[in-house]
């Protein structure tokens, strides 16, 4: 009992010391992993695998520093965030050419454990990151999403970011743990036309943010 007393009174006196910042943040996502679109016919012979072309994204959001009494910090955050992957296909009824898109819209929450190098100058961080998607199935011409997304998966960031008086400027790379797979389907009568989707993202991010 006493034990527990005093790790509580160690961990109230080390977070009653530390100092917290709150800062809006933006960064431009730059995917640089490489998505496969299978385009599948009648027959496996007949399926066709390239690689489809990343779109720049964007997310917004907050985070939260907790400066602790060292020179280490606990960061949460939470952003939406929004990025795709396109694939241009010829339908195989009538020829005609349909681009369809792999849409990640969801909320993303790192939780970065961050050491002070220089200070607020420069320090570096690192932490798993847990994604909510938003994006539900959608259609592109006559294809449609059969199957949507993982509601919730789980990643990993680590980064650096700069502190200038009220702004900060930050780089970092996202990796994730699991793959996200989609399938979409030639809707037109008499086509067996399907379009696998199968990518493990991966986002480099610029970002700057204002302290307040």
């Amino acid at each position: 009992m006493n034990k527990i007393i005093s790790i509580a009174l160690v961990s109230f006196s080390v977070f009653a010391s530390a100092q917290i910042s709150l800062a809006a943040k933006a960064n431009v996502l730059i995917p640089t992993s490489s998505a496969s679109w299978k385009n599948l016919k009648t027959a496996a012979t007949n399926a066709v695998e390239q690689e489809g072309k990343n779109i720049t994204g964007f997310n917004a959001g907050l985070s939260l520093k907790i400066d602790l009494p060292t020179a280490l910090y606990v960061m949460p955050e939470i952003y939406y965030t929004n990025f795709s992957n396109e694939f241009t296909v010829a339908n195989d009824v009538n020829s005609a050419q349909t681009t369809i898109k792999a849409k990640s819209s969801r909320i993303d929450i790192p939780v970065l454990v961050g050491v002070n190098v220089l200070g607020d100058l420069l320090s570096a961080y690192a932490g798993p990151v847990g994604s909510f998607n938003l994006a539900k199935g959608d259609n592109f011409g006559d294809f449609v999403q059969k199957v949507d997304a993982k509601e919730f998966t789980v990643g990993y960031q680590l980064g650096f970011q700069s502190e200038i008086k009220k702004v900060i400027l930050s780089a970092k790379y996202e990796g994730a743990f699991s793959k996200d797979q989609r399938k979409f389907i030639n809707n037109i009568a008499g086509s067996s036309q399907e379009i696998d989707y199968d990518n493990r993202s991966s986002l480099f991010m610029l970002g700057v943010g204002y302290k307040f």
